[in-house]
């Protein structure tokens, strides 16, 4: 066995061992959730039979009153029947055994005396043997009588909540272009009670499963009605991008869906403080002339915030007091004559992107401060010196934009000029197919082809940059548009027409 062979054992025993220290991880993180979930359910269901308990105590509480104050009415009802008929007989008592000690008098006058008062009395107490000698209320208390045979059947048949079954992501139905990512999914059967679905998503640079271990935060879009998704306006800063899915009822959420890659590969870069020109203050997607040396007032940066999602502008400096390229000095350079190499001084302001590219098709845009005098976006080998001018030599092209004095746009290379009888876009979109020796630059808003290079790279390229007078803001981690990829396949006439700017490099 040679050492070749030995290597790729050994890288793919490596690689298997990530993997299966991958999958511990997401079991133990597993683990730990169901025990956290378990934790939670059983208090969430301690809380639900408390409440249901709360509510039998209320309609026990409730009914108990009830059968109460019926008690107390009918009880109130017999007791006033009970002392009215109670008086009554007791009058009538008395009268009756007045009566009847009267039918014992002999004296006729004393007779026809005591007779007169008993009619008297008889008279007066005619209301009382009126009163009803039928109960006001019954004794009967059925209509408070109970009986919770449906509902002790309805608690028995209490179970946990139907969960939607987890929805299945098809890799072949998602799409991934134009710095968009479109998610599909489907149910494994139909199930009409589902009310919205749930995507989540996040950034890696790992293939295969999702890491549970140095992973960004899940991010969420909820309250999706269908079964796609679009995700737009994303910054591709890692190479893929992990994908999964549930579905929600009115209760409750379910299972998710196996989690789903989908490549995100972008080319970010940032600007190389170290290759730029001292008059240039660069900072990592912006760059900005400054005429008292930009690199002589800071520290040169590091990249540690390459691949940042938002392009930083920079604050403009006052140009109240710019000096013209003839009032430009470096060191104690005199004026410049016309015609000198000097005229040129404000092209050499150059700095580099600090990723080469060394294959594949890439795109990135690239937008002028309003105020701009003059800037070339392009790309260059590695060879380009701080001094040197983007467009002059044989080893960089660019696209010029002039606008001190005269407004000019031109395509440059090998010392050559090609004027373009375009407008000057508000954002140049740059294309660099590098295996196809193509450089396209495009209106990045409408996709109207500028200018097209022709040759053969022979070397990895840099993104080359050249500013006086302003800045340029950068958006990296763009994938090649369609509608770029789709003029590419058409487009003949613009290059045909400027051979004299296209050819091959050593």
């Amino acid at each position: 066995m040679d050492s070749e062979a030995l290597q790729r054992i050994i890288s793919t025993l490596a690689s298997k061992n990530d993997e299966i220290q991958n999958f511990i991880d997401t079991l133990n993180h597993t683990l730990k959730g169901v025990q956290e979930n378990s934790s939670n359910i059983l208090s969430e269901l301690d809380e639900e039979f408390d409440s249901l308990y709360s509510i039998l105590d209320e309609v026990k509480e409730s009914m108990i009153n009830s059968i109460k104050q019926e008690q107390a009415h009918k009880s109130q009802e017999l007791q006033s029947q009970i002392s009215q008929c109670n008086n009554a007989l007791e009058n009538s008592e008395e009268l009756l055994e007045f009566a009847t000690r009267s039918l014992d008098i002999k004296e006729p006058e004393e007779f026809s005396k005591a007779a007169r008062q008993i009619k008297d009395r008889y008279v007066t107490m005619a209301s009382a043997f009126r009163l009803s000698l039928k109960p006001k209320v019954s004794d009967n208390m059925t209509h408070l009588m109970v009986d919770f045979s449906q509902e002790r059947q309805m608690l028995q048949t209490l179970k946990f909540l139907p969960v939607p079954k987890a929805p299945e992501i098809d890799p072949v139905e998602c799409l991934v272009a134009d710095n968009c990512v479109t998610v599909a999914w489907r149910m494994p059967e139909e199930d009409n009670k589902i009310d919205h679905f749930v995507l989540e998503y996040r950034k890696t640079n790992f293939d295969g499963l999702p890491r549970v271990k140095d992973e960004r935060c899940w991010e969420i879009a909820d309250n999706i009605k269908g079964t796609e998704y679009t995700l737009s306006g994303l910054k591709f800063d890692s190479k893929y991008m992990n994908f999964r899915v549930r579905a929600c009822n009115k209760a409750v959420a379910g299972e998710y869906s196996d989690p789903v890659t989908l490549e995100t590969k972008a080319l970010n870069f940032s600007l190389d403080n170290s290759s730029s020109h001292l008059n240039l203050k660069v900072e990592d997607t912006c760059v900005e002339w400054d005429p008292t040396g930009g690199k002589g007032q800071e520290k040169i940066k590091g990249k540690e915030n390459k691949g940042s999602v938002h392009v930083t502008s920079l604050k403009k400096h006052t140009r109240s007091g710019t000096p013209s390229p003839k009032r430009t000095s470096v060191g104690s350079r005199p004026p410049a004559v016309r015609g000198s190499r000097d005229r040129f001084t404000g092209e050499s302001y150059t700095v580099l992107g600090d990723t080469a590219i060394e294959s594949g098709q890439h795109y990135w845009e690239v937008k002028a401060q309003k105020d701009c005098k003059s800037y070339s976006v392009g790309v260059a080998y590695k060879t380009l010196g701080k001094f040197d001018q983007l467009g002059k030599t044989n080893t960089s092209w660019c696209v010029h934009v002039n606008n001190w004095l005269q407004n000019t746009f031109a395509a440059k290379h090998n010392n050559k000029v090609k004027a373009l009888d375009v407008s000057v876009p508000e954002k140049i979109g740059v294309f660099c197919d590098f295996d196809g020796g193509q450089l396209s630059f495009y209106d990045a808003n409408s996709k109207q082809l500028l200018y097209s290079f022709k040759t053969k790279f022979t070397q990895p390229v840099l993104p080359g940059f050249m500013v006086w007078c302003g800045g340029l803001s950068l958006s990296t981690g763009m994938q090649v548009p369609s509608a770029v990829r789709t003029l590419q396949k058409s487009e003949n006439g613009m290059t045909g027409s400027a051979s004299s700017l296209n050819n091959v490099t050593q």
